[in-house]
């Protein structure tokens, strides 16, 4: 007898599809970085979807060496701004922030996001935190940093997204001295990447609202003879007698899309400060014209047009090896159909 095979419909890994809380996605761990201390996530809109010829430099590919068509996300990545430094501090109940000083000049903007504070005693709070620096206290040092929407025509969005971002390399004096620098100025997120360089992408998913357990968790859809009872795209039963209860495994309607999903080792292809270069004719779909800077990513990246997309340096990349892309061709070719 062959051994029979069948794996379950729908991977347990991403219960409970519930929504996501925010539209900024939020890292939970962190690569670690040799060398100076560095930022390591930069944020952007997406734009959309087009495709490049570039060389295959693929190692062992069939078409290895030869020019090959390669889809590619557009990803509009105006500077940032560092609203706040933040320290964490670990003890017995884990980790949990310290302390946490903010800049002076703040946009009007970032009011309508978060409560700033009215009284603020900035050196007061940097000296708290150099001390529990000095009394080896402080294990992480995060920067409050913030989007500038208002720079984009394609996102009608006016309110900065603020969302926290680790300074990692060096000592943790040096990762202070670093954030303490760039306090309330503007990064460019082009100076954190390099082209070719892996990364993981993150977003919300496209939100789908309230689907059945077909499409949800894509079980099979009921034979002629047992739909007529007039119940074809329905699970045949939820559970066994014993345990008197149905089980979170049993695939039920509910939730899909709109949760925060991670795609891991994207290739940067390109990367520039002119839209023009990846600018089809009449613009993108749904989203306009590319005026700032920009990242192009090889594939898919989650969540629909104009989404917040988070991106940090590949925290599994493997025998992933980083080489300098040979992109062609870029289709400029209109969208509009």
């Amino acid at each position: 007898m062959p051994n029979i095979h069948r794996p379950r419909r729908g991977s347990l890994a991403y219960s409970p599809r519930k929504r996501a809380k925010s539209q900024v996605p939020k890292y939970q761990s962190w690569p670690r970085h040799e060398g100076e201390p560095k930022l390591q996530a930069i944020a952007g809109y997406k734009v959309g979807m087009t495709h490049v010829v570039a060389v295959d430099d693929h190692k062992s590919s069939p078409s290895e060496g030869r020019e090959i068509m390669v889809p590619v996300t557009i990803i509009e990545v105006p500077a940032m701004k560092v609203a706040a430094v933040r320290a964490y501090v670990t003890d017995t109940y884990g980790k949990h922030p310290l302390t946490e000083v903010w800049a002076e000049d703040l946009d009007a903007a970032l009011a309508r996001r978060v409560t700033l504070p009215k009284t603020h005693d900035r050196a007061a709070v940097l000296k708290t935190i150099q001390d529990a620096v000095a009394a080896g206290q402080v294990t992480e040092i995060f920067a409050l940093m913030y989007t500038q929407p208002a720079a984009l025509t394609g996102v009608p969005k006016k309110v900065p997204e603020l969302m926290e971002t680790r300074i990692d390399g060096g000592s943790i004096e040096d990762r202070l001295n670093l954030a303490t620098s760039i306090l309330g100025a503007e990064v460019d997120p082009l100076s954190l990447i390099s082209e070719g360089q892996y990364v993981d992408v993150t977003a919300v998913t496209k939100g789908k609202g309230t689907q059945g357990a077909v499409k949800r968790w894509g079980i099979q859809v009921r034979k002629g003879k047992h739909s007529r009872g007039g119940k074809k795209r329905h699970i045949g039963n939820l559970g066994p007698w014993t345990p008197h209860h149905v089980r979170w495994q049993v695939p039920q309607m509910g939730q899909l899309g709109y949760q925060q999903r991670t795609e891991f080792n994207k290739r940067i292809l390109k990367a520039g400060t002119d839209g023009a270069d990846v600018m089809p004719e009449g613009g993108y779909l749904h989203y306009g014209i590319v005026r700032n800077s920009y990242i192009m990513i090889k594939g898919s990246v989650p969540g629909p047009v104009k989404r917040l997309v988070r991106i940090r340096p590949a925290i599994r990349q493997g025998e992933h090896e980083v080489r300098a892309p040979a992109v062609n061709f870029v289709s400029l070719e209109s969208k509009q159909g």
